[in-house]
């Protein structure tokens, strides 16, 4: 009699934890439904739901873009929202402030935002199919229907076009090189900390991809300038340095934030409630420690690079793309939606090896849209967008902003060291001596070669 068959732990877990997100997004329907707003870790301000979108989009009509409003957008984001845009329906009032009128008269504005989600959706399905069959449905919900994805789709952010040109750019659906340098090129030009992934590709010498996709930038970026006359590139320096010294200093940033920099900032300024409940000497303890983590994050990133060059054939690509762009996001804080980019990377590792499991993992983790409160606030009388009208709404110190950081970098981590094991393997393997010919990445497109199943 034979024995019964052990399934492998990612049969099932993958699947479980896709249907606990699942559970999770249904949860928070609910909370619309009964409340009127969607509930933490979703954004503090219930009466501001696609306000990303609309408010930059009544900006994109005003002439102080970069001046008044201190815009850290290159143009191209302002060219596009005129085009996805009724011009009518931003008359009744300048800036941002014209974007709350907007918001109840463009309905091809938020038709667009809500098409693009469903296009990501669609890229998203494709690609995990094309890597793996197996993991395909769990990955793919966990991303579509997961926290950042969602939390993105409420704010109406640009990160949801960004995120199409990304999986464009870098994933197995296009085969022409120039098409991916244009699609990596529009999602620069929309969120220029994707910057980052384009680095990597010098770890693989891939000299002619990382200059053509270079030139694309450069291009979109002059045709998108001339198209609408502002926004130089000092103009979008100057603001993203001042941007960024300004952007966790209150409570609400704690609630979905990429990194501890939020965390940081109010324990040094003693505004965090579950401060008192730790004690002093522990917050100053944590003020050491948070600082130290990222740095040993980069540190690993670094190494795992320096590796990679090396060894440019024992790694695969979109590792490589997914380390640039964790580096780029634990540096600075670019919100906790950010997480959907390195996340589509990750899920692109197969279930093999103990890092990779834990990297993982963590992604599924991040993706439940649930939190636990720790520390309950007073009810704040505010106006709901779902509920229309104006009602008391809960606020909690939750267990997320806490844990949360720490999986977004326990992902780098797991990749640099599985990326530091791997390439030592190869150079015991080769004793030293590099394959001249590059292995093509197990499963998906590299932009120069078809992809192929591991043996």
């Amino acid at each position: 009699m034979k024995p019964a068959r052990v399934r492998p732990i990612g049969h099932w877990l993958e699947p479980l934890l896709a249907i606990v997100i699942l559970a999770g997004l249904a949860r928070a329907m609910i909370h619309v439904w009964t409340h009127g707003y969607l509930p933490q870790p979703y954004f503090h301000e219930a009466g501001e739901v696609w306000m990303d979108w609309f408010s930059t989009a009544g900006w994109a009509r005003d002439p102080g873009t970069y001046d008044s409003w201190g815009s850290v957008y290159p143009p191209l984001t302002f060219v596009l929202l005129k085009l996805m845009g009724l011009p009518f329906c931003y008359m009744q009032g300048g800036g941002g402030e014209g974007g709350y009128a907007a918001r109840g008269c463009d309905w091809l504005g938020a038709v667009a935002i809500h098409a693009i989600f469903v296009l990501n959706v669609v890229l998203i399905a494709r690609t995990f199919v094309r890597i793996d069959r197996r993991t395909a449905w769990p990955r793919a919900v966990a991303l579509s229907a997961g926290l950042p994805m969602t939390a993105a789709l409420e704010r109406g952010n640009l990160i949801l076009l960004a995120f199409t040109g990304l999986i464009l750019a870098y994933g197995p659906l296009l085969r022409s090189a120039r098409w991916r340098w244009v699609a990596v090129a529009c999602a620069i030009n929309l969120k220029p900390y994707l910057i980052a992934t384009l680095f990597p590709q010098l770890l693989r010498r891939r000299w002619r991809w990382f200059e053509g996709a270079v030139f694309a930038v450069v291009i979109v970026y002059l045709v998108s300038f001339a198209m609408l006359g502002r926004g130089t590139p000092w103009e979008i320096v100057t603001n993203i340095t001042g941007f960024a010294e300004g952007q966790a200093d209150a409570l609400p940033n704690l609630w979905y934030a990429f990194t501890y920099a939020s965390t940081m900032t109010l324990l040094q300024a003693g505004d965090l409630p579950v401060a008192s409940l730790i004690g002093a000497a522990n917050v100053d303890a944590l003020l050491v420690v948070l600082p130290a983590l990222t740095l040993i994050v980069q540190g690993f990133i670094v190494a795992a690079a320096a590796a990679a060059w090396l060894r440019p054939e024992a790694v695969p690509m979109f590792r490589l793309t997914a380390l640039g762009l964790c580096f780029a996001l634990v540096t600075s804080e670019a919100g906790g939606y950010a997480a959907m980019l390195p996340i589509l990377f990750v899920f692109m590792e197969p279930w093999r090896g103990p890092a990779r499991k834990c990297a993982i993992v963590a992604c599924y983790l991040i993706c439940i849209p649930l939190d636990w409160p720790l520390y309950s606030m007073p009810p704040l009388v505010r106006e709901t967008f779902f509920g229309g009208r104006v009602q008391p709404v809960d606020y909690a110190i939750m267990l997320g902003p806490f844990v949360r950081p720490m999986l977004n970098m326990s992902i780098p981590v797991a990749l640099a060291c599985l990326t530091l094991r791997e390439v030592w393997d190869d150079i015991r393997g080769q004793r030293w001596r590099s394959r001249r010919r590059f292995r093509h990445d197990l499963h998906i497109l590299t932009g120069e070669g078809q992809a192929v199943r591991p043996a």
